[in-house]
């Protein structure tokens, strides 16, 4: 049965917002741009009404998504769940993710590759770790695969080294070796590449031969 609209009015806190009235009573909220295809007087089906509302429902799914994507790219996966904390139907996230990755915005490779390029520049990490990592936001083991192809994991390991070795340097030389080696090995690094950098800097910190060296070898690294 048509229902008429009695009254649009914006709302106090959210300008960009409009409270529609149906037979003098508040009904449901929209966007203020969608709001203005509609005028006092204006019947709407059952039918209509619906789909207002999921377009508003939509609409709200995307802004909470843009918001959670303004601090750092996301994989669809970690603004699914996001989106899910927030009590919306699957129908509405999906629509909002859609929306989304229509406009380029969402885009689990360019996320993956993001990912492994960050970790590259700050903080290196081993293809191991970086698969671990990438699965727990989401990322499906074809898209990680192809985000790793052109990974260089010995200039990685090289300079994850050389920041554990500074930070390892008080060591004698056999605690010094066992700990970067663990060190790395945490990092999601293989041995065979962990082997051959561990040994040159063992090499060098021997020729330094530092004056505070000490053999405390339970300290944890």
């Amino acid at each position: 049965m048509p229902q008429e609209i009695t009254a649009l009015r914006f709302q106090k806190r959210n300008k960009n917002r409009v409270n529609v009235y149906i037979d003098g009573a508040f009904a449901f909220g929209l966007a203020a741009i969608e709001a203005a295809r509609l005028k006092v007087g204006q019947t709407l089906s059952e039918e209509e009404i619906a789909h207002l509302k999921q377009a508003d429902d939509v609409e709200r799914a995307h802004e909470k998504a843009l918001n959670f994507l303004s601090y750092r790219p996301r994989s669809t996966a970690e603004v699914r769940r996001n989106l899910r904390k927030k009590d919306l139907d699957d129908d509405v996230i999906n629509a909002a993710i859609g929306r989304l990755e229509r406009a380029g915005l969402l885009d689990d490779l360019a996320f993956a590759q993001y990912w492994v390029d960050n970790r590259k520049r700050f903080n290196p990490r081993g293809p191991r770790a970086l698969r671990h990592e990438l699965r727990r936001k989401g990322v499906s083991h074809a898209i990680i695969d192809e985000a790793l192809v052109n990974l260089d994991e010995g200039e990685a390991v090289r300079q994850a080294a050389e920041t554990g070795a500074r930070k390892l340097a008080r060591y004698e030389s056999k605690a010094f070796r066992r700990k970067l080696t663990a060190y790395l090995a945490r990092r999601g690094f293989t041995y065979s590449v962990i082997k051959p950098v561990v040994q040159e800097l063992v090499e060098a910190h021997r020729s330094e031969a530092p004056s505070n060296i000490e053999s405390k070898e339970n300290d944890n690294a």
